[in-house]
Parts: structure tokens; C-alpha cells; sequence
């Protein structure tokens, strides 16, 4: 998949993975680039977000994201986590879409022509459909923003819309090949993308989406921080500080809530809820899991945190079992591709129009 690249008449493509932890965001193949912003969003009032603005240009836009746009304010991220926003779990993906795909374009600093990929969970045709529509009426069309307080202003042309976890068996496929590489585009081939709110699992055969035998399935990694939380007194399952806690190697998983006078060392609790939520993850995949798949590809980062459990079973199985690396950037890489070959596409269909 390595094709031509796009004319720059054409625009740009920005890759947006809607996380639910962590909005996951590239305009190219390099995975250092892939950008990862906490999916925090804060409304407020302009006059509210503008009160940064005191602030030298050169801080961490990370950790101070905000724009305007059609006259209210917005804090994106750790700033938005700062002003109370927590990360919207239980939401449709589709609210805040367009603010968060406005910060991306912001921290990218893009300008003028744009398309933009995105992917939305799969819970069935019918609603997988309508917030495709809604999604893409939201985000086609002239924006203009501010963006921590420089003006902007994008034309987004060309919105793709595909089911999470499909942009990772596109990266899978994309890499260099060895004599012991899988030829996906032969296969049947199970896509599991275990995220935030959802857990996706995609059956793919020969590259055709299966849409009769794929579902998202509303149990994820936030319910594994719920039971994480529940442990500790004061502890909020949506705390960034308890996330990125809970995913540090093992040594250094220590956690303070608010209040608390000594962290709590998560060694000591992780290893059994960590055995109990993996056995419960691995019966609904089998319960899942079609007949002819002959390869599993996981994904996200619920699926790098629980690989070690599930490299055994998919072995047990006879199935072949390949993470996704980087597992927690490879859906948004994934859709990049997907988006760059549909503007090669487009480009050689206007480039035989004019002869």
C-alpha cells in the first residue's frame, strides 16, 4: 500500500481516531507523529478561554488547547480535564467530534483544502449509518475558528466515515513484508480493537467488511478502571492520572487521588482484576468469533494492555494471533493510508478527465 502519494492541489488528509481516552490524530505514515490528545472538552464562554491567552505562544499546546468557534469557547485535553470536563463515556462519538477534529487541525496548523477519516463503533448498520451522516454533515463545509487565539480557517471537502478497528488491519497490511508476513488480502480475518468505551470486533474476509457478522460491543477498558477505581477511596475511573497510572510498567504504577495523603501502589491490585476482566474479554471473543477466521488482529490500547492473555488463547484455538504496533496509534495510521490512496484515486480520475 505504499502507492502514489496525493497531489497537493488535492489537499491535506487528517486521520482522527475518536478515542475515548485519548483522541489519536496524523497527516502522514510516521507513527512518532501520531498526535494524542485527551478527549476532555470543556464548554465555556469565549471570554472564559481567552483568559490564557496571557500565556507565551511556545508552552505545550498540549496542555493548553482551546479555540473559538461560532461564539463559544472550548478547552481541549489536560485544559479541559483542568476546567472539570471529563472524558464523556457513554456519549455518542458524534458529540464534540467537530470541536476535537478543529483542535486537531489547530495543533497540525492546517490551512485551506482538507479530508478528513475518521471511524465510528459499529453497533449495527442502521445507527453505524446515521451518525456517518451525522458526522459528515457536522464536519463538511468552511470553518472558521481561533485557535488559541490565531485565526483560521479550513475547507473540509471530502469526509470518509469507516468502523473502528478497520484503520488497524489497513496499517497491519501496509508494513514491510517477510516471508512469514499474512497476506491479509486473502484471509478471513477477526479485527478485535479493544478501546475505551467500546471493544470492536470486525470479521473482514478478503478485505470485505463483513457487516452481518461485526459488532461493537459497549464493554471496554472504562469498565476495567471502574473496578481499578472502586479499589481505592476517592478514586474517579475517568482520572487521567489513574489511566496513565494504571498503563505504566510495573514498578511504577502509583496513584493519588485527590485527598489522599500517600498513593497507592496499583502493583498490588492490577494482577487479579487484570486476570478476572481478561477471562471475561476472551469468553465474549470466542462467543464472537466466526468459524472461518483464520487470523485475529488486536488493537487498540485496551488490546496491548491484555495481549499476554490473549496470545495463549488464540494459540489454543489454532488461530494466528498479530498486535497491531503501535497498538494505540494504528486505527488513526490505518485510516491516514486509507484516506491518501482515496486522493490518488480522485487525482488520477481528474487527471484522465482533462485528456
Amino acid at each position: 500500500m505504499a502507492g502514489k502519494q496525493p497531489s497537493p492541489s488535492l489537499g491535506t488528509v487528517l486521520s482522527v481516531d475518536l478515542g475515548r481516552t485519548s483522541t489519536k490524530a496524523c497527516i502522514n505514515r510516521n507513527p512518532d507523529q501520531v498526535v494524542l490528545i485527551p478527549a476532555n472538552v470543556a464548554h465555556l464562554t469565549v471570554d472564559q478561554v481567552r483568559r490564557g491567552s496571557f500565556e507565551s505562544q511556545p508552552t505545550d499546546p498540549l496542555l493548553d488547547m482551546w479555540l473559538e468557534f461560532q461564539g463559544r469557547g472550548f478547552a481541549i485535553g489536560q485544559l479541559g480535564a483542568d476546567f472539570g470536563a471529563n472524558l464523556g463515556v457513554g456519549q455518542s462519538k458524534v458529540e464534540d467530534a467537530l470541536v476535537k477534529v478543529l483542535a486537531c487541525v489547530g495543533y497540525f496548523n492546517l490551512k485551506d483544502k482538507l479530508s478528513v477519516v475518521l471511524g465510528l463503533p459499529y453497533y449495527s448498520q442502521e445507527q453505524f449509518d446515521r451518525e456517518k451522516e451525522q458526522i459528515t454533515s457536522l464536519l463538511r463545509s468552511p470553518h472558521v475558528m481561533s485557535y488559541r487565539g490565531e485565526l483560521t480557517t479550513i475547507d473540509i471537502e471530502r469526509v470518509w466515515v469507516m468502523p473502528e478497528g478497520y484503520g488497524s488491519l489497513i496499517w497491519c497490511e501496509a508494513q514491510e513484508k517477510k516471508a512469514s508476513s499474512p497476506d491479509f488480502p486473502q484471509l478471513s480475518v477477526a479485527v478485535v480493537d479493544i478501546g475505551h468505551q467500546t471493544t470492536d470486533f470486525l470479521m473482514v474476509d478478503r478485505f470485505r467488511f463483513a457487516r452481518g457478522a461485526s459488532k461493537s460491543e459497549p464493554f471496554a477498558m472504562s469498565q476495567f478502571y471502574e473496578q481499578v477505581a472502586a479499589q481505592i477511596q476517592g478514586a474517579d475511573s475517568q482520572s487521567l492520572s489513574l489511566i496513565e497510572a494504571v498503563n505504566r510498567p510495573e514498578g511504577e504504577r502509583f496513584f493519588r487521588p485527590r485527598g489522599a495523603t500517600k498513593p497507592t501502589n496499583l502493583d498490588d491490585i492490577l494482577p487479579s482484576l487484570r486476570k478476572s476482566f481478561a477471562r471475561e474479554l476472551s469468553s465474549r471473543l470466542m462467543d464472537w468469533l466466526p468459524e472461518r477466521v483464520t487470523d485475529v488482529v488486536v488493537s487498540g490500547g485496551g488490546g496491548e494492555f491484555f495481549w499476554n492473555e490473549f496470545r495463549p488463547l488464540l494459540r489454543d484455538a489454532q488461530l494466528k494471533g498479530h498486535l497491531a504496533k503501535p497498538s494505540r496509534r494504528a486505527n488513526a495510521l490505518g485510516q491516514y493510508i486509507y484516506g491518501e490512496t482515496q486522493l490518488v484515486v480522485l487525482g488520477n480520475k481528474m487527471a484522465m478527465a482533462k485528456t
